[in-house]
């Protein structure tokens, strides 16, 4: 049986001809940037989440430069980041004048720790960028015991909850991306920022639009990086059937359970009270190139991610000097696989991807 690392295709399908005509009404209504079905998105994915405010930006690379400037992260000023976490989630810091200082992650949860958090901390943290990696909530609400404010990069988590509150909605500003094989996706680029803050909300509209509230006045040097009204118009489909999915998606890694899937690999851990979206379902073996094999031979698909973390990146070496062991972040990267899992992986399939993993024995 062939199963796919990602099924994007299927759960969508029966939403492609609402989709269709809601796009054919932006392109005659004939408004294209921060019109109403960007307004009306950013008020309906603020109260999914349960914020006062949401701001749409190009994608979710500037939605973290974005935020950080909008949180007050300065130029020289150090953000506490995993190292085991996608490029950008270092790189938006890097863009927007702070130093990246890299932590360690709990290698059973694949996410920061208060413990590996408070070992990067020094007296110039500004901000730590806490990411809610695979779609597993980090323990945001623990970390704001260091007094110091939160960016959650919930790029890969919408649909994810921690103690009943929404991914998103957990720091003091949240990111989002909507590249179309996120969890919440459009058809090409879009990102969103998320926060309770009046301030944060006002800096970070100002920010998008090259620093002007007014289109005449320019405050800040800012980006030019609006969600524009087509990918809105696509999100505001896509966002009531965001539950359904994330749904669907625990009811796979259920069917791995049940399956007998860890009686071959590590699966990951998850937070008390959290319930994750599992944008991807990454597990961990001592040999993780042979399942990968045996895998494909059987036609399952896999994928290995962030097996050169971060701080070890050629454009990241200067900031990574004086950069501590990070034995969770080496132990990921040299033992991860993603499984395929998607809003209808099936009980068949989950059973087929077991079989697969456990030939490998």
């Amino acid at each position: 049986m062939d199963v796919p690392l990602f099924d994007t295709e299927t759960p969508l399908r029966p939403l492609k001809a609402t989709i269709l005509a809601r796009v054919a009404e932006v392109i005659e209504r004939g408004v294209f940037i921060l019109g109403p079905e960007v307004e009306a998105f950013e008020r309906e994915l603020a109260d999914y989440l349960g914020v006062r405010h949401v701001v749409g930006v190009a994608n979710g690379t500037d939605a973290i430069t974005i935020a950080l400037r909008a949180l007050d992260v300065r130029r020289g000023d150090e953000v506490v980041v995993p190292s085991f976490t996608f490029y950008a989630s270092v790189e938006a810091i890097v863009t927007a004048g702070a130093r990246p200082i890299f932590c360690d992650v709990d290698p059973a949860t694949r996410n920061v720790s208060c413990e590996t958090v408070k070992a990067a901390l020094t007296r110039r943290t500004r901000a730590i960028v806490a990411v809610d990696l695979f779609g597993s909530p980090a323990p945001v609400p623990e970390l704001r015991r260091f007094g110091v404010p939160i960016l959650e990069d919930a790029a890969q988590a919408a649909g994810a909850s921690l103690d009943s509150r929404r991914a998103g909605a957990l720091g003091d500003a949240a990111t989002f991306s909507f590249y179309p094989s996120k969890n919440l996706g459009c058809f090409g680029d879009g990102g969103a920022i998320a926060t309770d803050d009046d301030h944060v909300a006002d800096l970070a509209r100002t920010l998008r639009f090259h620093g002007s509230r007014d289109k005449q006045t320019f405050e800040y040097v800012g980006y030019n990086s609006r969600l524009d009204e087509l990918q809105a118009a696509i999100l505001r489909v896509v966002l009531p059937e965001l539950d359904g999915f994330a749904a669907g998606r625990r009811a796979g890694t259920r069917a791995y359970e049940a399956a007998g899937l860890g009686a071959h690999v590590g699966l990951p851990a998850v937070l008390e009270g959290a319930e994750p979206a599992w944008h991807l379902y990454v597990v961990t073996h001592p040999r993780p190139e042979v399942v990968a094999a045996c895998a494909r031979e059987r036609g399952v698909q896999t994928r290995r991610y962030y097996q050169l973390p971060v701080h070890r990146q050629p454009a990241m070496r200067r900031f990574a000097i004086d950069t501590p062991p990070l034995p969770g972040t080496d132990e990921l990267a040299a033992t991860n696989l993603a499984l395929p899992i998607s809003a209808v992986l099936d009980d068949s399939q989950a059973r087929a991807v077991v079989a697969a993993v456990a030939a490998a024995q």
